[in-house]
Order: C-alpha cells, then sequence, then structure tokens
C-alpha cells in the first residue's frame, strides 16, 4: 500500500464528513433533510442526479463489460443516455411543479398520495414497500463494490473494507441529508468526470495515439471494433431497455423535486446530459483502451476485467494523482448508496412513522427518526453485502428493472394522463414490480433462452403501463378536483 496514495484518499473523505457537518447545521426541518428544502440550483441538481445514477458499476463493471466484449457492450451506454435526455426533457420540469401543487410532496409516495387524493394510504404504503425491498439489495451491491475496492487498493480484509466505507457514508447522510449528499454528490460527480477523461487520455497517449491503439484492439480481435458482433436483436433491446429505467428511480426522479425552480430545469439538463455522455462514453473506452493496453500493448492481460480502471491508475499516475482517481470509484459508489439510503429513510420517516404511527410527530422528531433510518436501513445492507461472493452487477440490474418497471409508468401516466386513477397507479406498481421479481426468476422453473432471457425491465413495464390503463379505465373517473389540479400544473410556472 502507497502511502502518498493512502493519505490522499484519506483527505478526501475527510472532506466528505466537513460537507456532511456543514449541511447539518442546514437542515432544520423534514423537508430540507429528505428535498433540501427545494432550493437545489440547476447544476449542483443535475451533477447530483448523475452521480447517484452512474454508481461504481460505470468505473468498474462498464469499462470491465467493453474489456471483455468490446463494442457490441455499448448499447447499454447508447440506451441510458436516451433514457436519461427523455427524463429531463419530459418528466423533470412537470415533475418539479407537480410535486409543489400536488401538497408541497417531499417523496414519491407523497406525491402518488396527493396526486390522486389517496385518503386510505394504499398508494403511500405499496410504494413505501417497493422502495425499502429493492433499495436493500441495490445498497448492498454498492457496498460490496466499495468493500472490494478497499481491499483491492490498500490490502485491507474484506470486513474491515465492507465497515470502513460503510461507516463514512453512513456518517454524511445521518448528519446533513439531502444537502449533504447533494453536495457531495455535485463533487464526486466532477471527480468521476474527470477520471474517466484523464485515464483513457493518459493511455493512449502512452501507446502512441487513437490509430495505433485501436490497431491494437484489431489485431487481438477484429470483433472488438464491431457493435453487432455476436449480438442478437433481444440482446441488443436488453441493453437498449436500461433506459427505461430512468423514469422509476426514486434517488434520481427527487433530484428534479428539489430544484429551486421549474425555470431551472433547461440549465439541468444540459448540464446533465453533457455530464452524462461524457461519463459513459469515457468509461467504455476504458475499457477499450484497456484491451490494447493490457492484452497487447505491456502484454499483461487482467485476471479480473471489472479492475481495468483500478490497474490504469497504478501503472500509469503518481502516487497522489492515484489517490484521487480512487477516491473517485469511491465516489461513484457512495454517491448512490447515499441517495438510496436517504429515499428509504425518507420512505420509513414520511411514508411509515409520520402517516400511520405518528401524525402529529413534530418537525424536530421526524429528523430523527430520519436519521435513525438511515442507520437502520444501512446495517441491513451491511448484513446482505457480507457475502463477497454476492453478484454485484446482476443485483444492480434487478433493482434498477424493479423501480423502472414499478414506479417508471406511474410516473409517466400520472404526469400526462387527466384520466389516471388511484387503483390504476396502485396496479401499475404491484403489476410492474411483481412482472419483475417473477420474470427474473423464471431460469428457476426453466424457462431460459429466447424471449425468455429479455431483460425483466421491458416485461415490467410494458405490463404496468397496460395495468395502469385498464384498471383506470374500468374505474370511476378522477374528481373534477383532481382533474382540475391536474390541468392546472399545465399553466404553472413554478
Amino acid at each position: 500500500m502507497n502511502t502518498a496514495t493512502f493519505i490522499t484518499f484519506i483527505v478526501y473523505l475527510v472532506g466528505l464528513l466537513v460537507i456532511g457537518l456543514v449541511a447539518y447545521r442546514m437542515t432544520n426541518n423534514l423537508s430540507d433533510y429528505v428535498l433540501g428544502g427545494r432550493r437545489l440550483g440547476g447544476g449542483v441538481a443535475a451533477l447530483s442526479a448523475g452521480a447517484s445514477d452512474l454508481s461504481g458499476w460505470v468505473l468498474l463493471g462498464l469499462p470491465g463489460a467493453l474489456y471483455v466484449g468490446g463494442m457490441s457492450e455499448m448499447w447499454i451506454g447508447v440506451g441510458l443516455a436516451i433514457g436519461a435526455y427523455i427524463n429531463w426533457q419530459f418528466v423533470a420540469k412537470r415533475l418539479r411543479i407537480y410535486t409543489e401543487i400536488a401538497g408541497d410532496s417531499i417523496t414519491l409516495p407523497d406525491y402518488f398520495e396527493n396526486r390522486f387524493h389517496d385518503r386510505s394510504k394504499i398508494l403511500r404504503v405499496i410504494s413505501a414497500v417497493f422502495i425499502l425491498l429493492f433499495f436493500a439489495f441495490y445498497t448492498s451491491s454498492g457496498l460490496v463494490g466499495g468493500a472490494i475496492l478497499f481491499e483491492n487498493s490498500f490490502g485491507l480484509d474484506y470486513t474491515t473494507a465492507l465497515w470502513i466505507g460503510a461507516i463514512v457514508i453512513i456518517s454524511y447522510t445521518f448528519l446533513g441529508g439531502f444537502l449533504a449528499v447533494s453536495w457531495t454528490d455535485f463533487f464526486q460527480g466532477i471527480l468521476m468526470f474527470l477520471a474517466v477523461v484523464i485515464v483513457p487520455f493518459v493511455a493512449v497517449s502512452e501507446m502512441g495515439g487513437w490509430s495505433e491503439t485501436m490497431g491494437h484492439v484489431g489485431n487481438i480481435d477484429p470483433s472488438h471494433l464491431d457493435a453487432f458482433s455476436g449480438m442478437t436483436a433481444i440482446g441488443i433491446i436488453s441493453l437498449l431497455a436500461w433506459g427505461l429505467g430512468y423514469f422509476g428511480q426514486p434517488h434520481i426522479i427527487t433530484r428534479f423535486m428539489a430544484v429551486k425552480s421549474s425555470k431551472e430545469i433547461p440549465k439541468a439538463r444540459l448540464v446533465g446530459m453533457i455530464w452524462l455522455v461524457f461519463a459513459l462514453v469515457g468509461a467504455m473506452f476504458v475499457g477499450l483502451v484497456g484491451i490494447a493496453y493490457f492484452e497487447s500493448f505491456t502484454n499483461a492481460p487482467l485476471a479480473d476485467a471489472e479492475t481495468v480502471f483500478i490497474m490504469f491508475t497504478q501503472v500509469l499516475f503518481n502516487p497522489i494523482v492515484a489517490g484521487f482517481l480512487l477516491a473517485a470509484i469511491l465516489s461513484a459508489i457512495m454517491s448512490t448508496i447515499d441517495s438510496q439510503l436517504l429515499v428509504s429513510s425518507s420512505a420509513l420517516t414520511e411514508d411509515f412513522y409520520k402517516a400511520i404511527f405518528r401524525k402529529q410527530a413534530s418537525q424536530k422528531e421526524l429528523v430523527l427518526v430520519g436519521r435513525l433510518g438511515v442507520v437502520l436501513i444501512a446495517l441491513i445492507a451491511i448484513v446482505l453485502a457480507y457475502n463477497p461472493d454476492s453478484t454485484v452487477l446482476e443485483l444492480v440490474a434487478y433493482a434498477w428493472a424493479g423501480f423502472g418497471a414499478a414506479f417508471g409508468p406511474v410516473i409517466i401516466l400520472s404526469l400526462f394522463w387527466k384520466r389516471m386513477t388511484r387503483n390504476g397507479a396502485a396496479a401499475g406498481i404491484v403489476v410492474g414490480g411483481l412482472t419483475v421479481i417473477l420474470w427474473a426468476n423464471l431460469n428457476a422453473i426453466g424457462l431460459e433462452g429466447g424471449i425468455w432471457s429479455l431483460y425483466e425491465i421491458v416485461p415490467g413495464f410494458v405490463l404496468g403501463m397496460v395495468a395502469i390503463v385498464v384498471f383506470s379505465l374500468i374505474d370511476s373517473p378522477p374528481s373534477k378536483e383532481i382533474q382540475a389540479q391536474f390541468d392546472s400544473v399545465k399553466t404553472s410556472d413554478i
């Protein structure tokens, strides 16, 4: 373990805790803690959404996939870029306005309840259950990724590495809530951006330029440069379908809700999309360039493809720069986990504790419960993460599909279809979420290959959308009050 690298890494982690302490002094009520008091600027919201989105897989999993399969793995990046743009273009502004008009909603379950005037609490409870279910696995997979980073970079044993990463994340999320998470995500997003641009650029320069680098890749296997090599229609659709997940991710959607004004959305969209495209392209180039560098240029093939970014930091940069680049990997992991912890905490606090058990709870009490919820959920995730052989990428794909199918159709139609009803929303959440769970386990009953290999978000999203339409149409039309509120969103400019 290099001392300079380790010190740089520690300085970065201490900086995160300082941000948490500053945000702690600005957190006075539950809205501050869960949504930052709706005062995020467009740039901070954009980078925070992006950093929360791309987690550790963009610096570990995506480069590793390109290192193994070449350009045929690029379709996931294309799907994500398209999905993110549509989300920013059509969902962000309308959701920001609607959540404030609909009872100043600060969580997704809160919005669903207020949007459909649901006094039965059915929507709130159902959506909170799915949030807690899928985030338990999503968060634990991130903790596993962080532990593996500490383990491989600094020689720590897995359990120690797991607890070190978890304690840092819990600490600043516990203290500062949404503001701490958003500010740290902003700086982590900048660090991730620099990392995925610098690493492939330096590696390509080291090998003599772009033509020489691609020549090395082609000499190893020409199919690595073919985006369609070995791909089927089902395979391409499955990778592109990752873009559908954006519409239902609570930790991303809340950034839209937290922007201080809908007028900030165009700026946020521009910043967010530039960041996302560069991050995805840079990450893919890390893997592609890694083929040339390790397989041909240095003739030192990697045993684990997902370590390609880590190995580049060790062979191309001095220890101090390497420390910051390793911090970028941890940033990617932590910026997603902290957001997931906060959304899960808000589901416990706002959607269970306040809504069902303590309707008259004070703001101070709710913030305290929210902080305790962060600790509780993190401890559950740590228990799930104790197995170092956990299939991290499969868990991420599963949770991403679960959120996308359970909430994506509900969010889209609730914003753009006046005829949608509470029963339709409830049916959409249940059908979409359960379809993902069942489809992901089809191989357990012997259904594999062909159409059954389709990524579970596709059938989940489609069936969730169908369920909403069918149950809404057989239900009584929404009240005039609900329809009037829907119409007011069109003309509002909050």
